[in-house]
């Protein structure tokens, strides 16, 4: 079996090592293309590859075709919309992808970036505290348990909605759930939001929405760029000048919202959700031992595609 590790943007050496060592130990032969730049190059190395490990590459039904041998992808993250499912079940590849791994380095950057906005973006003004708001989850899997935990320390007021997450099961944790998305944007302060970019969630962070919010409130995106209905959060945020809004996924109006918000808007320059060194090992690691029980026991335990 030949497992390619195709990464444009590459793991951490250490990572690389990591995957190897598991990869190699289980008998099988590892490919490494880093840094390929142009789609041919990817095109060329999936050629044999009987399966990949990827980040945030594109594996589309063009990629499916050129791997003939081709039995599973492992996205080494949570997201897996860089990946065509279609595609990958039309051709009777397995896609998987490794929950969990980035959850913590994620939690803290939302953090990171709720402090660095409660201050005003450190420019010297005087600023609030997290310690007694109220926190809204919006979505409550791996990374919206990591945020709560995380904000028991701050000691925040911390409430929760997931559609897929039971009540009890949000509750035991010690978090409040909220009945309804529009409970939880009427009940918090500080909206962190962790839900995926599916045909449901697309555009629909709106402006009837975050109406339901506190004047001076505040949304945190470490999600997708694609939940967000850019237009209509420029027109709350110009009725609402007290209203803050962080992202680590630069929307396509960053220049717009830069200019019109300059200390109440903050974007990364690039997604940094899982740029620490522990989630890119984890992340990397994780991918390799799923790919090695699938093929020695046929587990699917993390497929994402029918």
């Amino acid at each position: 079996m030949k497992v390619l590790i195709a990464t444009d943007k590459p793991f951490a050496k250490v990572a690389v090592d990591g995957i190897r060592k598991e990869i190699e130990a289980a008998g099988y032969e590892v490919a490494l293309l880093e840094k390929y730049g142009e789609k041919a190059n990817l095109l060329a190395a999936v050629a044999d590859a009987n399966a990949i490990i990827i980040r945030s590459d594109i594996i589309d039904a063009e990629v499916f075709d050129a791997a003939k041998k081709l039995k599973i992808v492992v996205r080494a993250g949570a997201g897996y919309d860089n990946v065509d499912l279609t595609a990958a079940t039309a051709h009777n590849v397995v896609v998987m992808n490794t929950p969990g791994q980035n959850s913590n380095a994620v939690a803290e950057l939302a953090f990171g970036m709720m402090v660095f906005a409660v201050r005003n973006m450190y420019n010297g003004t005087s600023g609030t505290e997290l310690k007694g708001k109220k926190l809204g989850i919006h979505a409550y899997g791996n990374v919206g348990r990591n945020v709560a935990r995380v904000a028991r320390g701050f000691g925040m007021d911390i409430y929760a909605y997931d559609a897929f997450c039971p009540k009890e099961v949000i509750e035991a944790d010690g978090t409040k759930a909220c009945n309804s998305v529009e409970e939880l944007y009427k009940t918090s302060d500080v909206i962190s939001l962790h839900i995926p970019a599916t045909a449901e969630t697309k555009n629909s962070i709106n402006y009837a929405l975050l109406s339901l919010m506190p004047k001076d409130g505040m949304l945190v995106n470490t999600a997708r760029k694609e939940v967000i209905n850019e237009a209509e959060v420029i027109k709350f945020m110009e009725e609402n000048p007290k209203f803050k809004y962080v992202t680590d996924i630069a929307p396509c109006a960053n220049d717009e919202f830069a200019a019109k918000f300059p200390i109440r808007y903050f974007a990364t320059p690039k997604k940094m959700g899982a740029q620490t060194s522990e989630a890119n090992i984890n992340a990397g690691i994780a991918a390799a031992k799923q790919i090695v029980s699938y093929f020695k026991e046929g587990s699917e335990k993390f497929r994402v595609n029918k």
